[in-house]
């Protein structure tokens, strides 16, 4: 997960010299849980997102119909599924949301990067990453110092 960082002043605030404070990006929902690929991990992965959606729905009156959160929710299975079969050791699923766009990001310890295959419906297998593409806005694979990211971003109709 993130880490956080706290920033001090090299010295004490005066009356006479402005406070500086630090700039700060546009406040997003953010939920995350790292998962060991045991049993149920899909499903509990799968109750994260939903249990973020509605809070990004109550809270940042996000609006999105049954279409989107269906396809969030099937991102969500796909791209935890190809991290729970492909690799060896833990994954994250981190979920970030405001009004506007959610992003669906997995973390694993492969550096391998997924295949992408061009539509095939006698293919047995390896539509995974098909569906997202479909599905996303926009996805992004890239290799990271623990392995690789995917995420897949749907920017939300108001």
């Amino acid at each position: 997960m993130n880490e956080q960082v706290t920033a001090r002043p090299a010295d004490p605030p005066r009356p006479d010299r402005p406070v500086e404070v630090p700039y700060s990006p546009t406040e997003v929902l953010h939920s995350a849980e790292v998962f060991d690929g045991e049993p149920g991990c899909i499903a509990r992965a799968r109750a994260l997102a939903d249990g973020f959606l509605a809070r990004l729905a109550a809270e940042w009156l996000a609006v999105f119909g049954e279409r989107t959160r269906g396809d969030l929710m099937l991102a969500v299975s796909e791209l935890v599924t190809n991290a729970d079969r492909y690799t060896q050791g833990p994954y994250l699923l981190e979920l970030e949301g405001t009004a506007e766009r959610v992003s669906v990001t997995v973390y694993d310890s492969s550096t391998a990067l997924p295949r992408f295959f061009s539509p095939d419906p006698a293919r047995p297998g390896g539509h995974g990453m098909e569906i997202v593409v479909a599905l996303c806005d926009r996805l992004t694979a890239e290799r990271v110092p623990v392995g690789k990211r995917i995420r897949a971003e749907f920017e939300l109709s108001s």
